[in-house]
């Protein structure tokens, strides 16, 4: 089950929104990606948690990923609780990622920033030997990712880094689009949400054209990271 990276949000589509095109960028260069949902967004006003679990899936396939869980913590009441701990180490350990792509540091929704932090503290106990972790009654193996990378959502969190989707903005708003209850559809009786306005919806691109614009590509999106990064060379920085 070992995959390149593992990407984690509070709710299903938290990952769509915030790194779907890198996602599919990473698929597309033979990088094997796979996702978690810690929630199944049960709290969300439109939608329910039957209809989220189908457009997850929906979204799983345009996307291409190899897997994808959802560990049914408690939507709204994400705690950094020594039983959510152990059970992202259980994942993390499951799937030995090299890199986690993890929800916003700082966001509108409470759960994003203590996903956030949850999913930090659970990748460095995953490194832990004396934290005994099982699946299917077999004892796991310590994994520690060398590196995780918290994407941008609501807020205008300042990038540390972007990363070119350029050519792949098409199919994450198609992705995310797959979440047909959440978002802008002028023809939905249900009520009307902050992500679910024609300005949200068309926030994905001009947002990702903006941070393009800044860093002389297309189309980028962008992530935050818990430790300074070291570049081996200059080789593969796109100069504006």
């Amino acid at each position: 089950m070992k995959c390149d990276f593992l990407a984690i949000g509070a709710h299903p589509d938290d990952v769509e929104l915030g790194c779907g095109g890198t996602i599919i960028k990473l698929i597309s260069e033979g990088k094997s990606v796979s996702i978690i949902d810690l929630t199944e967004g049960e709290l969300g006003t439109r939608g329910t948690a039957e209809t989220r679990a189908q457009e997850a899936s929906d979204a799983a396939k345009i996307l291409g990923i190899t897997a994808r869980e959802n560990l049914k913590l408690k939507d709204g009441f994400l705690t950094n609780s020594e039983e959510y701990q152990l059970k992202i180490v259980e994942k993390i350990r499951k799937y030995r990622p090299e890199v986690v792509l993890a929800n916003a540091i700082d966001d509108r929704h409470p759960d994003h920033a203590k996903a956030a932090k949850l999913v930090s503290d659970a990748c460095f106990l995953a490194g832990l030997k004396k934290i005994e972790t099982y699946d299917n009654n077999e004892l796991q193996d310590v994994w520690r990712p060398k590196h995780i990378f918290h994407y941008i959502q609501w807020k205008n969190v300042v990038p540390e880094f972007v990363i070119d989707i350029t050519g792949f903005l098409d199919k994450k708003i198609e992705a995310c689009l797959a979440y047909k209850t959440q978002f802008y559809n002028p023809d939905s009786k249900e009520p009307v949400t902050p992500i679910a306005t024609k300005d949200f919806l068309e926030s994905l691109t001009y947002r990702a054209q903006d941070l393009g614009r800044l860093s002389g590509v297309e189309f980028a999106e962008g992530f935050t990271t818990e430790k300074l990064i070291a570049l081996k060379n200059f080789e593969g920085i796109i100069c504006n």
